[in-house]
């Protein structure tokens, strides 16, 4: 959801890689939908692991920042500084997955995920450019 509402909301500003601690190849689906309610499309994208953007030649060195979503993913990346200058944010954000029990109180869930992870963009990062 992050790099779907970064690349909406600021185009070619800057550079954007979603990378996580595991690959899960799909997004999730009540991700897409959520996400379809503001205009972002996250059909065709997918998960990948920060091994796996090395493998594909994204030099994490090249990063200046790196917003970790999630305990796991900023104690990665706290490791990655050992080894590159880059800065890490650790921005607090419910983790949707597993919460709710009808499609509804999913759907919410991801809802708050989704603004959370908004509000934060828009307060680290500014107004969305102009289309």
């Amino acid at each position: 959801m992050a790099e779907g509402m970064a690349k909406k909301f600021y185009g070619t500003r800057f550079y954007v890689q979603s990378v996580g601690v595991h690959n899960d190849l799909e997004i999730n689906g009540f991700s897409i939908s959520v996400c379809d309610e503001i205009g972002v499309a996250l059909e065709r994208h997918r998960t990948r692991s920060f091994e796996e953007m090395q493998e594909w030649g994204d030099d994490l060195s090249g990063f200046d920042l790196v917003i970790a979503l999630s305990p796991a993913s900023q104690r990665h990346a706290l490791e990655l500084t050992r080894l590159f200058h880059l800065e890490v944010e650790y921005w607090p954000v419910l983790d949707p997955t597993g919460l709710g029990e009808s499609r509804e109180a999913r759907l919410d869930a991801f809802r708050q995920t989704r603004d959370q992870i908004a509000e934060r963009l828009l307060a680290r990062f500014g107004p969305p450019d102009e289309e």
